[in-house]
């Protein structure tokens, strides 16, 4: 499995709509977590940012949403942002435009947000220019860190290591509230946490 831990310049000079970091010159950290909600997984992630006064924004899929309502409750009312991230978890470069766009507006019935994230990073900039329009208004946020919590080739540690070593000031991260991640980041996410913190870093949701 090929992915870039960093987010090259380049990639975000060829899709400037999208947004891949926060300008800013304090030390604040912007953690997202992906594919949730998931009653446990999340709860955990929810309970860990807790201890660290963090505050994150979660990538919803819509029909996850709709399964564990009251787990999407418990991301709002924790002081979290909650945001777009598809209805069936779709990948933009394999289905039709319509589709996917359609696939969108499901998610946007259920999730209450102007923030967007295409599942795997794939979007097409048709796709990008739709969501710009009036019928959604959505800001797609990509990110400049992956923490690699999915893979399962990646240790924990590894994953500690990819966030630690390539986030900075005005970062977004991202780590999945999801099973296939929940190994990777229950080790991961303290340790991120716990390391920041103690450089005096702020952890923030995405408000745009």
């Amino acid at each position: 499995m090929f992915y870039l831990v960093k987010t090259p310049s380049l990639l975000k000079k060829l899709y400037p709509e999208c947004i891949w970091d926060v300008e800013t010159s304090e030390n604040f950290l912007y953690l997202t977590f992906d594919d949730g909600p998931h009653p446990e997984i999340t709860q955990f992630v929810l309970e860990t940012l807790e201890k660290y006064n963090a505050h994150a924004t979660f990538f919803c899929i819509g029909d996850n949403v709709k399964q564990h309502f009251e787990t999407y409750k418990k991301i709002i009312q924790s002081g979290h942002q909650a945001a777009n991230h598809t209805f069936n978890h779709l990948n933009g470069w394999k289905v039709r435009d319509a589709d996917y766009l359609e696939d969108i507006a499901m998610a946007a019935d259920v999730i209450d947000s102007n923030l967007f994230r295409p599942p795997y990073g794939r979007i097409t900039k048709f796709q990008l220019k739709a969501l710009q329009r009036e019928r959604f208004n959505l800001k797609t946020v990509m990110w400049s860190v992956l923490s690699g919590d999915f893979d399962k080739k990646v240790s924990g540690e590894n994953c500690y290591l990819n966030v630690v070593k390539n986030s900075g000031p005005g970062s977004i991260v991202v780590f999945h509230d999801s099973a296939k991640a929940f190994t990777n980041l229950r080790y991961a996410l303290p340790r991120v946490l716990e390391y920041f913190s103690l450089r005096n870093y702020q952890f923030k949701s995405i408000m745009l």
